[in-house]
């Protein structure tokens, strides 16, 4: 977390729908992991010594199922001492709950009341994220999820952030929620941002490309949205599901010109000018200046993207549909330096108006929540690589219900 951004409320009051103050002077004493504090700049990594490219050096059987050797340590004050460093933490515990299907190791890294954002909104407490995992498991029993990116940040006393990419990859061979297997093969890209302390995971953003899925299995993506919508199936977004409305307008007025700082200056301004100059200011043309000329894009629903013309037509894509558009980032950190590049995390939200054509159907005249994360490589002062996944499934299900 940026330190000029504050996040969502880390504990929601699900009854009477109220959130509670993420400042740390009203932080709780009995539970204290529930809370936690913004990160300012001191707190990102300046090298990658601990990083998953690190890690993973000398093959995957150094890193998996056991303590690596030789590896970069830090302080992780009362996380268990079996972890070296975050990046340890984060990719072992999956693979030993996923893959090793130690489904219950979930009690030891999620704390009781852990609040879990994902595509379709907000999921309360650990025994909801252990029986979605048992339903994963259970629709696809080879499923792996395998490493892509760690960006972290953060230290043993304000929690560690982190945001794991990954691919996942699986047989559809089970029931699930969509209906009964069809022995399809699938992979997609999944984002996870977590934040924790002393061996719990205590809240999390998580993107599931779900409408990906679905088109993998060769299900009707507009039909099973329409379904969830009618039925319910997905959980209803809560009023307060954005860190606070974007804003692009004041009154009559017009969107800010933000300069576009140097990346190598300032990452997070030049991560925030960018972001608003493209979606807020409309300023398409810029892409050109933020994006380098052989950049990759690889978006949710197996979209692929090369060259700043094709990512282009995406944005363009995305705005078309949603006119009145408001983008706003809730939440930036990063690894690296100016001489190395950096690796940087995004959450963002966005609101709109289905009032425009695209392959959402006819316009709904529906408001919809957007929210998504993003993670860029910037070298050269300009973007690599992008990773972007969002709720598209979730957009999809608020147009119909």
């Amino acid at each position: 977390m940026s330190a000029t951004t504050q996040d969502r409320p880390a504990a929601e009051a699900v009854a009477g729908g109220k959130a509670k103050s993420s400042s740390s002077s009203e932080r709780s004493v009995e539970s204290p992991r529930v809370q936690f504090e913004a990160l300012s700049r001191e707190h990102m990594p300046k090298d990658f010594s601990i990083s998953l490219d690190a890690y993973r050096r000398g093959g995957t059987d150094n890193f998996i199922g056991k303590a690596p050797q030789g590896l970069a340590s830090q302080p992780m004050r009362d996380f268990d001492p079996t972890y070296v460093n975050i990046v340890d933490y984060i990719v072992r515990i999956t693979h030993r709950i996923w893959e090793e299907k130690d489904i219950g190791y979930i009690y030891d890294t999620y704390s009781h009341d852990c609040t879990v954002w994902d595509d379709l909104g907000l999921q309360y407490g650990r025994d909801k994220i252990v029986a979605d995992t048992v339903h994963t498991n259970n629709a696809f029993p080879d499923i792996r999820l395998v490493a892509d990116e760690v960006v972290w940040a953060g230290n043993e006393d304000i929690g560690f952030h982190t945001s794991h990419r990954t691919k996942i990859l699986g047989t559809n061979t089970g029931y699930s929620r969509f209906g009964p297997p069809t022995g399809k093969r699938v992979q997609l890209w999944c984002i996870a941002n977590c934040v924790a302390r002393a061996n719990e995971i205590f809240h999390e953003h998580v993107i599931y490309d779900t409408a990906g899925l679905l088109q993998q299995l060769g299900i009707d993506v507009i039909e099973t949205a329409k379904r969830f919508a009618a039925t319910k199936a997905g959980a209803a977004l809560p009023a307060n599901f954005l860190a606070g409305e974007p804003k692009r307008l004041n009154g009559q007025g017009k969107p800010a010109e933000i300069s576009l700082p140097a990346a190598e200056d300032d990452i997070e301004g030049f991560v925030r000018a960018a972001f608003h100059t493209v979606w807020n200011r409309r300023n398409f043309g810029a892409i050109d200046n933020i994006y380098g000329p052989n950049v990759v894009m690889q978006g949710s629903t197996g979209r692929v993207y090369r060259g700043a013309g094709q990512i282009r037509s995406f944005m363009l894509s995305i705005v078309a549909m949603f006119p009145d558009l408001a983008m706003n980032v809730d939440d930036i950190y990063w690894m690296g330096n100016a001489r190395e590049g950096y690796i940087v995390s995004i959450r963002w939200s966005a609101i709109g108006t289905h009032r425009g054509f695209g392959p959402y159907g006819e316009p709904t005249g529906k408001q919809v929540n957007l929210w998504g994360i993003s993670q860029w490589a910037v070298d050269r002062g300009r973007i690599q690589k992008e990773w972007t996944v969002f709720n598209e499934f979730g957009v999809l299900t608020q147009l119909f219900s």
